[in-house]
């Protein structure tokens, strides 16, 4: 069957609400070639599933096409800006492949440094300090009804978590919150000015001189975070420890997976609640519930809705001829919603059978290392939120809550409540 060639999947209009697109591509082209991309489009759950399966065939390094994005927005600059941005480049340490953009048995050597700070007991033994700066952040937003959300409560938060287990500084909080920030934006549509792109790529350079000269103290003086860890690894197989280079790649990716995919899923899942209203009174006090409703928010708006896989020899997906060199785009937020698995896939479901089994997080070798620590964030915010707060409804006389386009993300750029008070102890 011929693609359907009016699906304009990565049109920013179509990406702030990319569900009916996502359904016709499911229906009549789960394989769907865009030729202003050069790349394939998979929609559907059991082709996202097979091709996250088989590594040998679909390829996670990616990495010449991140830069072909990247570069396609410098093309746009003017000259003198042009110059002035390759200036800072000259400066920055260029990236090399670690873990999202490379392919076993190399990501493993990679992975298996870091996934022991994210395991379940570890998470498990941090979370009173994670209650802690979940509970004081609910405290102030509950007394600011009418306030962004975002802004107040789904932004900071998850940046205050990630730059504790970093090991960042107090003194740089402040740069490291607004670096982390950009960093998240490169992935989105938004057009930038000339003088801003210049500024982003000075917080990247700044960043990363930051990040050097702490993995450089921690070296001598080791305490108990991932920068620290970082320094004084070795990769076993090589016996030498990280280079700056792999070190960076590394934090590069937690900072982005660490505090902005969390924060999305916040602000989506207090959007869903507005929506249905009914559902602020059903799940609140119960764990049980308030953990699926965390499932079917990750499910319905995943943060992270697709990534690509470079094809490594010539195969067929979906009866889609491929060849060796091919791009494919794994669209996550299609396969969550693919009915085909998920029964009424539209709809919010706390008794869904299954639950976890979305791609929110990814799935197989490269499920997302972070997870059990960003679950444990969104159980205990919205709890907290919900013992607040009541009523929580859109702020009247606000345009329309909508996504931000990106080929990467989906998130919520602002996001403004009103809502009651709960009565303490009730």
């Amino acid at each position: 069957m011929p693609d359907p060639p009016e699906v304009q999947l990565f049109d920013p209009a179509t990406l702030i609400d990319p569900y009916p697109a996502y359904r016709r591509l499911r229906d009549e082209a789960p394989v769907h070639f865009v030729p202003e991309m050069n790349l394939y489009v998979v929609t559907r759950y059991d082709l996202v599933r097979q091709a996250i399966a088989d590594t040998e065939t679909f390829s996670s390094g990616f990495d010449e096409f991140l830069v072909g994005v990247q570069r396609a927005g410098f093309a746009a600059a003017p000259p003198e800006i042009r110059a002035r941005l390759a200036e800072i480049h000259r400066e920055l340490i260029p990236p090399v492949p670690t873990l999202l953009t490379l392919d076993p048995p190399r990501h493993g050597h990679y992975r298996s440094l870091v996934s022991k700070l994210f395991t379940a007991g570890r998470v498990r033994k941090g979370e009173p300090q994670v209650a802690a700066i979940v509970d004081r952040a609910a405290d102030v937003y509950a007394a600011t009804s009418g306030c962004d959300f975002v802004a107040g409560f789904a932004a900071p938060v998850p940046l205050r978590i990630i730059a504790d287990r970093l090991g960042i500084p107090e003194g740089d909080r402040a740069f490291f919150d607004e670096a982390a920030q950009a960093a998240a934006a490169a992935l989105r549509m938004t057009p930038l000015g000339p003088e801003e792109m210049v500024h982003r790529a000075q917080l990247s350079l700044d960043l990363q001189r930051l990040l050097v000269r702490l993995i450089e103290e921690r070296r001598a003086e080791p305490g108990d975070d991932m920068i620290s860890l970082l320094a004084t690894s070795e990769l076993e197989e090589e016996a030498r420890p990280l280079e700056h280079a792999e070190a960076l790649s590394i934090l590069a990716q937690f900072l982005v997976a660490g505090h902005e995919t969390t924060a999305s899923t916040f602000a989506w899942g207090l959007l869903l609640l507005c929506r249905e209203p009914s559902l602020q009174d059903e799940i609140r006090g119960d764990p049980a519930l308030i953990k699926a409703f965390v499932e079917e928010t990750l499910r319905l708006e995943s943060p992270v809705q697709g990534l690509p896989r470079v094809v490594a020899r010539d195969t067929e997906l979906g009866g889609v001829a491929l060849r060796e060199g091919d791009t494919v785009m794994l669209r996550f937020g299609a396969a969550n919603r693919d009915e085909r698995h998920f029964e009424r896939p539209d709809r919010v479901d706390l008794h869904r059978p299954q639950a976890g089994s979305h791609f929110a997080f990814g799935s197989g070798r490269h499920h997302c290392i972070g997870a059990p620590l960003a679950r444990q964030e969104l159980n205990l915010g919205f709890a907290a939120l919900l013992e607040r707060m009541e009523r929580i409804r859109l702020a009247p006389g606000r345009p329309e809550p909508h996504a931000e386009p990106s080929f990467v993300l989906r998130n919520l750029p602002r996001l403004v409540l009103d809502f009651d008070r709960r009565p303490v102890g009730v």
